[in-house]
């Protein structure tokens, strides 16, 4: 199952390196695209869920690498605020 590498910057400045283990991720996040931060959170959560569903549809179980990178986006959006800068997603590869 090909993955994918996703790059975001969080509203602080910050970058991060993200990983989905499926291609899927591609449907909820285009590469330099600005998303307020609960639509980006949402459509992470929406992303990586059927990126480990893939997974576990293949193999017989979910993606705990999956399930921890959602696990880490959520815990830094909460530290930013819902109405501030967006997230913006540079790139997927």
């Amino acid at each position: 199952m090909p993955e994918v590498i996703f790059h975001i910057r969080w509203p602080d400045g910050v970058e991060e390196r993200c990983y989905s283990p499926s291609t899927i991720i591609h449907d909820h996040l285009t590469a330099g695209h600005s998303y307020p931060l609960p639509d980006f959170v949402a459509r992470a959560r929406a992303g990586l869920n059927a990126a480990s569903d893939r997974v576990a549809a293949r193999y017989g179980y979910a993606c705990s690498s999956a399930m921890d990178q959602l696990a880490r986006i959520e815990a830094t959006a909460k530290r930013h605020s819902a109405d501030g800068p967006p997230v913006v997603c540079l790139s997927l590869s």
